[in-house]
């Protein structure tokens, strides 16, 4: 069999072409041979290179794919395909939308791998023939990560990290704006995460580090705490003598 072939026969489809997404989601008149049928649920995932997320985003639906065999999976490249992603509302990646004709059945934004396992499980068993079963059993166990480690990784990407609701350039919260105005007034070069973009995340880092509200500041892996917090050591000087020599503009 040529390989030309295989990929033919796959259900998983990297988008080339806007047509191969539009076809299977078209409203086809009913005719006697598909009357009383229901139009089959198509999984959409919306990616960048750019994104780290993606890629564990990406392996989850390759997964998926291969146990709902009779649901198609496409994989769209979002910046490739602005018209899509503007009609999708894409504005950030990774996000997975189900599809059923030209209505939206279900959307999951950001790397929260419990739930697009389970809003596909929901959507698709039916189709492809496998009982529906409860959340906690459809999330094969592959799927599971150690989100400890992954925090750790994270906290300790820059010497100095805040995690914020946004980007450091737009900010989506009052509290996060503060805190990304005061490392700027002090000549601080950070990194950030936005806890919007991956609910595993957001959900986690409160308990890893027992603080239950955004934004976190941590500065050579260990957390200082939030606004307030910030405000009073730039106020004492504590701050600046906390922050890695590599990590002030000079």
């Amino acid at each position: 069999m040529s390989s030309e072939a295989v990929v033919r026969k796959s259900n998983v489809i990297q988008l080339q072409d806007e047509s191969e997404l539009r076809e299977p989601l078209e409203v086809k008149g009913q005719t006697a041979g598909n009357a009383g049928k229901t139009s089959p649920v198509v999984v959409i995932y919306f990616w960048a290179d750019w994104a780290e997320q993606c890629k564990q985003v990406e392996s989850v639906i390759d997964d998926l794919a291969k146990k709902y065999t009779k649901t198609q999976f496409f994989k769209v490249e979002a910046e490739n395909f602005e018209d899509i992603s503007e009609a999708y509302e894409i504005s950030a990646v990774p996000t997975v939308i189900l599809a059923q004709k030209a209505k939206i059945v279900g959307r999951i934004d950001g790397a929260n791998i419990a739930e697009i396992v389970k809003k596909v499980a929901e959507a698709c068993a039916a189709a492809n023939g496998i009982k529906s079963e409860p959340a906690s059993a459809v999330e094969p166990a592959e799927f599971q990560q150690d989100l400890n480690t992954r925090l750790k990784g994270l906290i300790e990407r820059a010497p100095v990290m805040v995690f914020i609701k946004g980007t450091a350039a737009q900010p989506r919260c009052g509290f996060s704006k503060k805190i990304v105005g005061m490392l700027n007034e002090q000549n601080i070069k950070y990194g950030y995460f936005d806890i919007l973009t991956d609910e595993q995340v957001r959900q986690g880092l409160k308990e890893y580090s027992d603080w239950p509200t955004y934004p976190q500041l941590y500065i050579s892996g260990e957390l200082v705490g939030g606004v307030d917090i910030v405000a009073e050591m730039i106020e004492s000087g504590d701050l600046i003598g906390m922050v890695p020599a590599e990590a002030v503009a000079k």
